[in-house]
């Protein structure tokens, strides 16, 4: 009898497929351009990647989620690898986060953030909070430290960034104490100002105009100017599949990347922008339930670590769309246009529900 490889609660896997058809209509829907050979669209080749990537999740579905144990030192050392290599790329928009293969740009930081997940649960799971000395609880610290400074150097601000929460939160299901994280919190508070100096001139820009988007309305502020007019105009039922005026009439920059949420803010209106919240908050509830239900060690680390990480990235790509935080160039996890996210994220989610069918021993 051929044993079936999707979970009794299907949910995991139904939401987002859902939440990758709702992005092939607004993709379509903001790169659309009358005369635009097929070939050429972005909704085919989004929807190349969205069955590629359906298939990679139902594929991660058939072995179980502690062989990924052996591969995570190997896969963080051709993750840094791949980051290095990156960083000799031509630039393009004034960064350099992409690797040409001709067929396809590859994002080496997506797959960072796996690998660096990965990492950190197996490396918990071989060493006990309990039993470690205070060195040896630097190593978490470090194994983070490096991606995220490369991924900094490119320079990639709001990818680094989400390395933080990751972080912590995974140091706290591994037995940090929340008054350590606390206080490891309020001194990156405090050290913000220093920071601040030392970043770049369009970081700063980024953070002023996060601040008052009317210092640069025709140059930095324009695009949350824009985004904001976009999300307010869409009311309740919003203007209609493709009636978007800031979307139809390119006023809004990034619309099938970053800014993404913004037209379905304008066209879907609130309903829509609900619906979507919905989707991602029940994906993240449910990961969560999964985390807190292992019982193995390294299961319980991963799916910390991954959840957090969707939460996270949703939650500020919806909030720089918003302008509740600074624009930091994150894409709008499974709806944005770009292959490199909606695979290795699909991937994630097919490794969380992984998690949440297997009962093991905790160990």
């Amino acid at each position: 009898m051929k044993k079936n490889i999707l979970p009794r609660d299907n949910s995991l896997v139904v939401l987002p497929v859902l939440i990758l058809a709702i992005g092939l209509f607004f993709i379509y829907s903001a790169s659309w351009r009358e005369g635009m050979p097929l070939d050429q669209s972005l909704v085919l080749r989004q929807s190349l990647w969205m069955l590629f990537a359906v298939l990679l999740t139902l594929a991660s579905l058939r072995f179980h989620y502690r062989l990924l144990v052996e591969i995570a030192w190997p896969l963080y050392g051709i993750s840094l690898v791949l980051l290095v290599i990156v960083l000799f790329m031509p630039a393009r928009l004034g960064a350099r986060r992409w690797i040409d293969l001709g067929f396809f740009n590859f994002q080496p930081s997506e797959l960072g953030k796996f690998s660096t997940i990965l990492l950190l649960a197996a490396w918990m799971k071989e060493n006990r909070f309990e039993d470690s000395t205070k060195k040896k609880l630097l190593t978490p610290f470090l194994l983070m430290a490096v991606p995220t400074l490369l991924v900094l150097k490119e320079p990639d601000l709001g990818t680094a960034l989400i390395f933080v929460p990751v972080l912590f939160a995974m140091l706290y299901v591994w037995g940090f104490r929340l008054k350590w994280i606390t206080l490891m919190f309020l001194a990156a508070v405090l050290i913000t100002p220093f920071l601040f100096t030392h970043l770049k001139d369009y970081q700063k820009s980024r953070i002023e105009i996060f601040l008052d988007p009317s210092l640069d309305p025709f140059g930095a502020g324009y695009t949350i100017i824009q985004s904001k007019i976009a999300v307010g105009s869409g009311g309740l039922l919003g203007k209609g599949f493709m009636s978007g005026t800031q979307t139809q009439l390119q006023f809004l920059p990034e619309k099938h990347t970053d800014f993404i949420f913004a037209v379905i803010g304008e066209e879907g209106g609130f309903l829509s922008v609900l619906f979507v919240l919905f989707c991602y908050w029940t994906i993240v509830y449910k990961g969560f339930r999964i985390a807190q239900k292992c019982n193995n060690r390294f299961g319980q680390l991963l799916a910390t670590g991954i959840t957090t990480l969707l939460a996270f990235q949703a939650i500020v790509n919806m909030a720089m769309t918003t302008g509740l935080v600074p624009v930091v160039g994150m894409p709008l996890l499974l709806v944005s246009y770009g292959g490199s996210s909606l695979v290795i994220t699909m991937f994630l989610i097919g490794v969380l529900v992984n998690i949440g069918m297997h009962r093991d021993p905790f160990f």
